[in-house]
């Protein structure tokens, strides 16, 4: 069985990573969604607001099968996380040419963590593309509308931050 570890704060999900989510399916059995609890990161949800806003979206909003996607919370490094659930990929997404340099450094550090794990790197379709969670949160912080961006479950939690 194919196991995938997709990482990322998840501040808030997007159609962006939910895109990737769905793709990332057609490649893989298995898809961890590992919510980062890294403390130096300054987030608007909670670790466990978070984790929450991720099953409100694939559960009840999209009705993405359980047993493909499992959501879990971490803070620890992506390839003992890998380990600890057998996984053997990291998947990654790309919107634009900014996002490569990280990522390819990214994935060069964590080869070197751990020879056994593979990142695979996906894009989403191109409308979601300009996605982000820091613009998403701009807009509705300035009481733009969201709908294209993100769920209905998660456009009322945000909605709720910014009341």
């Amino acid at each position: 069985m194919k196991i995938a570890i997709y990482p990322g704060t998840f501040d808030p999900i997007t159609f962006g990573h939910i895109d990737l989510i769905i793709k990332g399916l057609k490649v893989v059995n298995k898809i961890i969604v590992a919510i980062s609890d890294v403390a130096n990161n300054d987030h608007l949800f909670s670790v466990d607001e978070r984790k929450s806003l991720v099953k409100n979206a694939l559960y009840k909003d999209l009705k993405i099968n359980k047993k493909k996607v499992k959501i879990i919370t971490f803070n620890s490094l992506t390839t003992s996380l890998c380990k600890e659930h057998k996984a053997n990929l990291i998947l990654r997404g790309l919107r634009a040419v900014s996002d490569f340099e990280y990522e390819f450094q990214l994935a060069g550090m964590n080869k070197k963590l751990n020879n056994n794990i593979e990142t695979v790197f996906l894009m989403s379709d191109v409308n979601n593309q300009i996605i982000s969670s820091r613009l998403i949160k701009e807009i509705i912080e300035l009481k733009g509308d969201i709908k294209k961006f993100t769920t209905k479950s998660t456009i009322n939690s945000l909605k709720k931050k910014y009341e």
